[in-house]
């Protein structure tokens, strides 16, 4: 294959060299009929796009709602299942011979140290999904900081 042949063209292909390229305003046509199609094509991706996320949060909504649902049950048979359980333990701590009064206050402290720590836990939990460091990023973009500003009570100043 020498340097003028083109790929695919076989040895007894001749060049055509009367292919004249098309007028500037065939070119025009060409250019914004390719426009019109691919802007059609953008809003046909939009629109399904809009279509998809209009139904995943229609799914994720009922999704929420019925593990609201069962999350309910749960606590709902938890609750039931930790008095039987303290019950138990009531009646276990009788049996070795403690008091009604020590029995019962020892699964008071119980479940109050048990409460306790799923309050602590919770607060952090609470902490970990005030999204600090987007509010970090976002003020040092100039956005959403306008509660800073009334904190201080003088508008503009630097804390």
């Amino acid at each position: 294959m020498s340097d003028n042949e083109l790929p695919g063209a076989s040895a007894g292909d001749e060049p055509q060299a009367d292919v004249k390229p098309p007028h500037l305003d065939e070119s025009v046509r060409r250019i914004g009929a390719a426009g019109k199609a691919t802007l059609a094509s953008a809003r046909d991706t939009g629109r399904a796009l809009r279509r998809l996320i209009s139904a995943d949060l229609a799914l994720a909504r009922s999704a929420m709602g019925r593990a609201l649902a069962w999350v309910a049950v749960g606590i709902v048979f938890g609750a039931s299942a930790w008095l039987l359980v303290v019950g138990a333990l009531i009646a276990v701590l009788q049996r070795l011979g403690w008091s009604w009064l020590q029995s019962l206050s020892f699964a008071a402290v119980l479940s109050s140290v048990v409460t306790a720590v799923a309050v602590w836990r919770t607060i952090h939990y609470f902490e970990c999904a005030g999204l600090h460091a987007t509010r970090r990023q976002l003020a040092r973009l100039g956005i959403g900081d306008e509660g800073e500003e009334e904190e201080d009570g003088k508008p503009g100043t630097p804390p």
